[in-house]
């Protein structure tokens, strides 16, 4: 326990005094490639900045659906019944140490089904414990809603799993010519060696984050009052009162249910 401890300071120190954030190390990486291809393939500039530009425009299909997972991950915490259920797990912990363990827990169930939806739904639950909980560790507890990302790609939102079971032209390009058959995700994702793997990580890792938990006076607590709800049901416009086609159709859940029925056609026919 001392090792360990001593040890997560030291990572705690590293992460926050050396460590910059994602975009200016993808910054950095990218004017290191720059300069190597430059000095090393023989290229003029304006060739490698080219290259540069025209490769980061391939990306814009990924792109939409990275942003598609978040938003959509979003609105699913943001439902009410997710919130009200968030709320009443929340009240459940009565120390730390029952906190860390199921933020921890709920993170790597959701994280698993989405990650996405993990992302999210870990951090409000993660504000909603500290709001009840005290004395608990807000770093912790907020790294403890982030730990559950570490099974995304084993879990059923895995990119590569997903995309080699798709039987495409692409195939072979994304994987070099070493894939010509899709693999089915009963092969990866759903195979007993990966569910092994998420098994003893889903048992271990919220043991784990429990147990780091530093000593009473290195304890650092977020003030409840700081952590205002960020979803407060609005007020809607009500049509009746203002009898317009426009406001009409934008308060009706018809729109959002014929949508929703369509959605689970394609999921159904594409599946099934």
């Amino acid at each position: 326990m001392f090792l360990l401890r001593h040890l997560t300071s030291a990572c705690v120190f590293l992460a926050s005094k050396c460590l910059p954030d994602s975009f200016v190390l993808v910054t950095l990486l990218s004017f290191i490639v720059f300069v190597l291809v430059y000095g090393l393939t023989g290229q003029d500039a304006s060739s490698v900045i080219s290259s540069w530009g025209n490769g980061a425009w391939t990306l814009l299909g990924f792109s939409m659906q990275m942003a598609l997972i978040l938003v959509l991950g979003q609105a699913l915490a943001s439902a009410k019944l997710v919130q009200k259920l968030l709320k009443y797990l929340a009240s459940l912990p009565k120390g730390y140490y029952t906190a860390l363990w199921l933020v921890t827990f709920l993170s790597l169930i959701a994280n698993w089904i989405n990650w996405g939806f993990g992302l999210v739904i870990s951090a409000i639950f993660a504000k909603e414990i500290a709001k009840n909980v005290k004395g608990v560790d807000y770093r912790l507890l907020i790294a403890s809603a982030y730990s559950g990302f570490v099974i995304w790609h084993g879990g059923l939102s895995g990119s590569i799993p997903l995309s080699v079971a798709t039987q495409n032209e692409n195939l072979s390009k994304i994987s070099a010519g070493v894939i010509e058959k899709a693999i089915p995700i009963s092969q990866t994702i759903f195979s007993a060696y990966n569910l092994i793997i998420i098994g003893i990580i889903l048992v271990g890792l919220p043991f784990l984050m429990a147990m780091i938990h530093p000593k009473k006076e290195e304890i650092i607590e977020i003030d409840a009052k700081l952590l205002k709800d960020e979803y407060k049901e609005t007020e809607l416009i009500d049509y009746q009162q203002d009898k317009t086609i426009a406001h009409f159709l934008e308060n009706s859940t018809l729109l959002s249910y014929l949508l929703v029925f369509l959605g689970f056609g394609y999921l159904g026919i594409f599946f099934f």
